[in-house]
């Protein structure tokens, strides 16, 4: 109801509360209907209030506390673990800076729009991903269930990176860290490094054999792995425990949750910067290479990060934006939290490259150091004469320049010999070439590079801390987005029902804490949300800006934010977004069709990574994954076309006049418009709003209305209200 309309609305109040008492002085004894039928007259000195925002639905609900806390909670949740070790590798991969362009256009094109057109359904309609696409388009009710499906699986093996980095964080309370150095072996006669440890390095070691204890392949189970398995509880306990009184008790912890990692990045590049060799990484991470960004697959892969990056599809978006406010301004929420998550990720691009580039200067000092000693070898051989090499080098305290000097010089001398000489060019560019995303950057190549920071202890601890609260900020959202819509569809206890999703999810979970645990991780990511999400989002789309009206849509934002918003959003909504997302569904489906389904295994007589197939049953259990996502929307469409399923008990017989509204009954009153198995069709699901038609007498009319089958009481007229503009949603 318009700010501006209070006076109007009061005398309409007055007006409706004499015609109800009049028609209750006048009503028939014998109507036995009438007499069944629950009224409720309002004091006339009642408070006056908004019809939305006094609405017994607006009580019952919960709020966020404050706006700070809405918004943190939405950069918690869009800003997660993908923003530290995936759009770092994506950017140094597709082009180093210019891959920012493609990013940025995407943002526009799809990520702010979508992320717009999330929050205001879930702000408008005030009920979770089910309930908000049932009551839209009740065939299309099953994207809210196929959004709950997605969040179960992804929380699966999420938590399980929030259980690694619990792990990493207890063990980085020792000085030395425990993976500083390859371990020693004894036997009888004497003592020698770890054979698997020295073919590879302390760090990528210590993941693989000492935290994950990993297996040969994924179908060599080799049983759980206790270390692992107490931190997955330990990371579904806190998760249990900081969302079991929802957005009261979640809420409270996003203050420290989402801010927190700003604070460690901010330390972690302060401190990269003095470090050596990090503007090589900076400088290398900045470096345009205009002609990969023409190439298609970078666009893809950027649209793809786009999607992920904002969570769209999840339902943690519309579960968080349905417990604000219904006036609030949710176009400047997309816009904030959009660009918030951009610029999260330009700095943890910036933190990761400063510190690999410090890391890839420290491998480029140890391999001039080795190849300096093989040309002093060689000149002792006499296969490189001392005559060629500058009388001002110093072969056993050389510099990296002076060493590519002596490397071009002998390179020119033996042209045809050289190849036989195996010396390396020692470039700082082809280490920094080797991006790593993941775990690898996590667990492997950032640990590394925190063993050569002074007081290392202490930065092991600040970041495994960092990656824990991006971890639980997602995953906030992401039970969010499974909890909210459970709980407003069938009336469940919040708290039960979290700590049974909880406990179900970690006794699922515990395939990941296997030894084969992480191939099973692999799969999961790969597998079980991608094409799910990308169908879901597309379908929203498609619900609001065809089903219900890309100009029915503009009318109720205009309503809701009290001004319209910009015509861009019309055209996004119903041209530009559903083309790209189609050509993002179609890309992402060939990549998948084309590439070979399978994993990186750790082989541990080679001490390396082999790429391995998926067994048969893994590429069954692939295509379950993806089919199992999205397997709701065509069963609830075909449900609510068959009138498969049918409950009488969603009817409006019973109703409670209050103040000239209609609400349901106290026992059931937020239930049905959100409900599958109701099965009821568009026009028979009620607003969660109340509508625009309100029982009262005609201006100018007798005091006592006179029903169309001549009697008093139930038959008085309803008339709508030009005054009171209210969203058809």
């Amino acid at each position: 109801m318009p700010k501006n309309s209070k006076v109007a609305k009061r005398e309409l109040d007055d007006d409706v509360i004499e015609s109800v008492k009049d028609l209750l002085s006048n009503e028939d004894s014998a109507d036995d209907a009438f007499k069944k039928s629950e009224l409720i007259v309002d004091d006339p000195e009642e408070k006056d209030t908004d019809v939305e925002k006094g609405s017994d639905v607006d009580r019952e609900r919960p709020a966020w506390n404050s706006k700070l806390q809405y918004i943190l909670a939405q950069v918690g949740f869009s800003v997660g673990l993908g923003n530290v070790w995936r759009f770092p590798y994506l950017c140094q991969k597709n082009g180093g800076g210019a891959y920012l362009v493609p990013y940025l256009i995407l943002l526009l094109v799809i990520g702010i729009p979508l992320f717009f057109l999330e929050l205001a359904v879930g702000q408008r309609i005030r009920r979770g991903s089910i309930g908000v696409w049932n009551y839209i388009s009740p065939k299309l009710g099953g994207i809210g269930f196929a959004s709950c499906v997605v969040c179960f699986f992804v929380a699966l093996y999420y938590n399980v990176i929030i259980g690694w980095s619990l792990f990493y964080f207890s063990q980085s309370f020792q000085q030395p860290l425990p993976w500083d150095q390859c371990p020693l072996v004894k036997n009888t006669s004497h003592t020698f490094v770890e054979p698997e440890c020295e073919r590879s390095s302390a760090t990528t070691y210590y993941w693989y054999r000492e935290a994950l204890n990993i297996s040969d392949s994924i179908s060599e189970s080799g049983g759980l792995n206790w270390k692992m398995t107490v931190c997955l509880l330990s990371a579904w306990v806190l998760v249990c425990l900081a969302m079991i009184k929802g957005i009261q008790s979640s809420g409270k912890i996003m203050y420290f949750s989402s801010l927190f990692p700003y604070v460690v990045l901010i330390c972690f590049l302060i401190r990269a910067l003095l470090l050596n060799g990090s503007i090589d990484g900076i400088r290398h991470m900045f470096t345009p290479k205009l002609e990969i960004m023409l190439e298609p697959k970078v666009w893809r892969e950027a649209a793809t990060q786009v999607f992920f990056a904002l969570g769209l599809g999840f339902g943690g978006v519309i579960a968080f934006s349905s417990y604000n406010k219904r006036d609030n301004n949710c176009h400047f929420d997309a816009v904030l939290v959009s660009f918030i998550n951009f610029f999260t990720s330009v700095l943890a691009t910036l933190v990761v490259f400063a510190v690999l580039g410090f890391k890839a200067n420290i491998v480029n000092e140890k391999c001039v150091s080795q190849n300096s000693e093989m040309i002093v070898k060689l000149l002792k051989m006499g296969n490189i004469s001392q005559d060629i090499i500058p009388h001002h080098i110093n072969l056993s305290a050389i510099t990296a320049q002076d060493y590519h000097l002596v490397y071009d010089i002998i390179e020119k001398v033996k042209e045809e010999e050289f190849p036989a000489l195996h010396l390396n060019p020692c470039q700082i560019e082809d280490e920094l070439d080797k991006a790593v995303q993941g775990t690898g950057l996590a667990f492997i190549a950032f640990t590394e590079a925190m063993t050569h920071f002074p007081a290392s202890p202490f930065w092991s601890v600040m970041f495994f801390l960092m990656l824990i609260n991006l971890g639980l900020g997602s995953m906030f959202g992401t039970i969010e987005g499974i909890i909210t819509p459970i709980v407003d569809t069938f009336k469940v206890r919040k708290e039960i029902l979290t700590v049974v999703c909880c406990l179900l999810a970690f006794s699922i979970g515990l395939i990941f804490v296997q030894r084969s645990g992480n191939y099973f991780v692999t799969m999961f990511d790969d597998y079980s949300a991608t094409l799910p999400l990308l169908i879901v989002v597309i379908l929203e789309n498609i619900a609001v800006s065809t089903i219900y009206g890309i100009d029915k849509f503009m009318e109720d934002l205009k309503d809701m934010l009290g001004f319209a918003p910009n015509r861009y959003y019309y055209y996004m909504w119903k041209y530009v977004s559903p083309l790209v997302l189609l050509s993002l569904l179609i890309a992402s489906t060939v990549q998948i069709g084309l590439s070979r389904p399978g994993y990186n295994a750790w082989i541990e007589d080679k001490a390396a990574e082999e790429f391995l197939s998926f067994p048969t049953w893994g590429l069954a259990l692939c295509i379950s994954l993806m089919v199992l996502a999205i397997l709701p929307v065509p069963v609830v469409f075909i449900i609510r076309c068959c009138n498969l399923i049918d409950d009488s008990s969603g009817n409006l017989a019973s109703v409670t006049y209050k103040r000239g509204r209609i609400i349901k009954e106290p026992s059931n009153l937020e239930g049905d418009d959100a409900s599958l198995i109701h099965g009821k069709i568009a026009s028979e699901v009620p607003s969660p709003n109340f509508g625009k038609n309100i029982y009262r007498k005609q201006s100018g009319s007798p005091t006592l209305d006179t029903a169309p089958n001549g009697r008093y009481g139930i038959g008085y007229l309803m008339a709508d209200m030009p005054d009171m503009p209210e969203s058809d949603l």
